[in-house]
């Protein structure tokens, strides 16, 4: 009887976790200073790669789009996504991925309306699930800190700050905190430990999943 091969779980993300230097560029300014952002064409260049052609060897299919209210007459886009990759013939079962990117947002000058927030969403949207993939992942280890940490200033980020990695989004909505809040009742602190977040930290994407896991169970 032929001996079956194990398969190496690990194989796809040791390859994949690995960013070169030219795919990463440090956030020299605002709240996000100090901060890696990782090339978004990286990602697709590595899921090609790794998968074959888009629309052949992966696609990512857009799920779900919306405009959800801010603070402030700001509004945020959200997107989410299914990533579905080929291996052996085969599809996978669709990889989850939410992203979100400001549509109405408040500068200095006044309201400023982004006509690109979706783009950037869905971009977003493909970063959290290629993570899943393992891509990019030497990114995303920490030390000391991750994105979600809360910061005392945030234009003055801590040493440990400059290895970390965030996406294009931005802080939770008054709206989500407020319905987080009313879906979790006696269960809020429970819930923010399990995610290991705080509200003051938790940003426009966690939010939305997390909203949406608390009105599944409530269903």
């Amino acid at each position: 009887m032929e001996k079956e091969k194990k398969i190496d779980n690990l194989e796809l993300y040791n390859k994949v976790k690995e960013v070169p230097i030219t795919a990463k560029k440090t956030i020299g300014a605002g709240r996000l200073k100090g901060y890696t952002d990782i090339n978004p064409m990286y990602r697709i260049k590595t899921l090609t790669e790794q998968f074959g052609i888009c629309g052949i060897g992966w696609k990512a299919p857009i799920k779900n789009k919306e405009i959800i209210e801010g603070a402030n007459s700001e509004k945020i886009a959200i997107v989410d996504i299914e990533l579905f990759v080929k291996v052996n013939g085969e599809w996978s079962e669709p990889i989850d991925g939410t992203g979100g990117s400001s549509f109405i947002a408040k500068e200095s000058k006044g309201l400023y309306t982004n006509d690109e927030c979706f783009k950037m969403a869905y971009t977003d949207a493909l970063s959290v699930a290629c993570k899943s993939l393992g891509i990019g992942a030497d990114v995303y280890w920490e030390k000391d800190r991750t994105k979600y940490d809360n910061q005392k200033d945030e234009n003055q980020p801590t040493k440990s700050a400059k290895n970390a990695t965030v996406e294009n989004v931005s802080p939770a909505t008054k709206t989500q905190i407020e319905t987080i809040t009313k879906l979790a009742g006696e269960r809020l602190k429970a819930v923010l430990d399990f995610e290991k977040i705080t509200l003051e930290t938790l940003d426009v994407v966690k939010a939305s999943e997390i909203i949406k896991k608390l009105k599944g169970e409530n269903k």
